[in-house]
């Protein structure tokens, strides 16, 4: 029993030599926008207790920037600029490359470059990772590195990690969030201020909340990246960003958000990934949400979300999605467990996606006509008799029973008169159906409105 002693305290004795002994964890930083500058920061002023953290610094040795002038005004001295990234994947003295160019061409060049140089990598690049995150990821596991996005899904919110290693104990039923800072403040302004969406795009881009071409925002194309990668740490199942349902918020009418209101709901754009018996549904889309439920409350440009699991039950993620600091603090965080981690052997980190590789399912992405949901119609119809008996026979005939109604009357001889109907939960195939029987009567004019309902209970 002494002997054994003896060799564990050799062996912690050791160990704390080697620890005194590391280097620093060796960085280049490829970007010095907003979060670039903002990692060089969190970095530089949260030293010490990064360093207490690790056992070792942290240090970026390199950063890349076209802006090579504004770079080394950052860097101060101890820091070589490049305006090649490239040149800084290549170097020798650098152990992790940080990615923060965005796009999906030289992003993906330089990220496979550091990989197969044996690099481990972290990056804040959902477009990138969504697209070819398959690809990528495959590439790490043959060098033995390791890839860390957390900074890609919902800014500083340690969402990704919650999923991968708080929440392993559990089979996740559904993660549905707000995960778009714009669209997310433009609806609240429509609610709250009853303008319409394209005054409200004008004031957002104004603030600096969303780009000039707002597109990737308005379209649900950014949200549909993030919910692509949260359905695969959810799920196990592959990157399957082509798979995903996507329908922005460009059509939705400040009268839509005021009956919704009425109807006791809030509309929100939700990242939706579910489990089913079927398969997984991957869908981004506007949303009513009972007004009761705390997600709907999320207002401005902050983010949330929603993560139901079997064993714990609904647990709730919020903070700001995006922005300088938040963000980098999420890549920051992926330094940190890459520099705690990465001399472990392979088996014993936490895999990418969460599960192992033999792990990794193939499921089904279900079809939008194969969901099942409730929903929000609203159209606009004569203002007669037997007009409202005719479309609920239609809905009926499509298996689809009426929960609530609101009818709003003619005002006069010439306008039509307003019917809003919430559903039960039906098969999205069957209201398909409907609705297009329903736009073909004589007495139903212009276009059906039509918006998803869910619970979230």
């Amino acid at each position: 029993m002494v002997e054994l002693l003896a060799s564990w305290k050799v062996i912690e004795n050791n160990t704390l030599a080697d620890l005194k002994m590391n280097k620093p964890l060796r960085v280049a930083l490829l970007g010095l926008g907003t979060v670039g500058s903002g990692t060089f920061n969190v970095l530089k002023d949260n030293a010490s207790e990064i360093e207490r953290r690790v056992g070792f610094p942290i240090q970026i040795k390199v950063i890349a920037d076209l802006n090579t002038e504004k770079a080394r005004e950052l860097a101060g001295p101890g820091v070589d600029v490049l305006g090649d990234a490239f040149e800084a994947v290549k170097r020798d003295d650098i152990d992790v490359v940080v990615e923060l160019i965005g796009g999906y061409t030289i992003a993906k060049q330089l990220v496979l470059a550091a990989i197969n140089a044996g690099k481990h990598v972290v990056t804040a690049n959902k477009a990138l990772l969504a697209v070819h995150g398959d690809e990528i990821f495959a590439a790490a596991e043959a060098n033995n590195v390791m890839v860390a996005f957390e900074a890609a899904v919902a800014g500083g919110i340690p969402v990704i990690k919650s999923i991968k290693e708080g929440l392993a104990a559990n089979k996740i039923e559904y993660v549905a969030g707000i995960i778009n800072g714009t669209c997310n403040f433009i609806l609240s302004e429509m609610r709250d201020k009853g303008l319409p969406f394209l005054d409200v795009l004008a004031q957002a881009q104004a603030f600096g909340y969303a780009e000039a071409d707002p597109t990737f925002d308005i379209e649900g194309v950014d949200a549909a990246h993030k919910i692509t990668l949260l359905s695969s740490l959810a799920f196990g199942v592959p990157v399957q960003f082509d798979k995903a349902y996507i329908e922005g918020i460009t059509k939705l009418t400040k009268e839509d958000i005021q009956f919704a209101e009425q109807l006791g709901y809030r509309v929100k754009l939700l990242g939706i990934a579910k489990r089913t018996e079927q398969g997984v549904e991957l869908r981004v889309h506007p949303t009513l949400i009972p007004s009761k439920r705390l997600i709907a409350n999320v207002e401005g440009v902050m983010n949330a979300v929603l993560v139901k699991a079997n064993a714990v039950g609904p647990t709730l993620y919020y903070g700001a999605g995006a922005g300088s600091l938040p963000t980098a603090s999420a890549v920051v965080a992926d330094l940190i467990e890459i520099a705690r981690t990465s001399q472990a052997p392979l088996s014993s980190r936490v895999p990418v996606l969460a599960f192992q590789k033999e792990g990794v399912q193939n499921l089904e992405v279900l079809a939008m006509d194969k969901v099942v949901t409730a929903f929000y119609l609203r159209l606009a119809v004569d203002d007669r008799p037997g007009v409202l008996a005719e479309v609920t026979r239609l809905l009926a005939d499509n298996q689809i029973s009426i929960e609530a109604m609101i009818q709003r009357q003619a005002t006069s001889e010439k306008e039509t008169a307003e019917i809003v109907l919430l559903t039960h939960r039906c098969v999205e195939g069957d209201v398909n159906k409907a609705i297009s029987r329903i736009e073909a009567l004589d007495s139903v004019h212009g276009p059906l409105t039509r918006i998803r309902v869910e619970d979230l209970s």
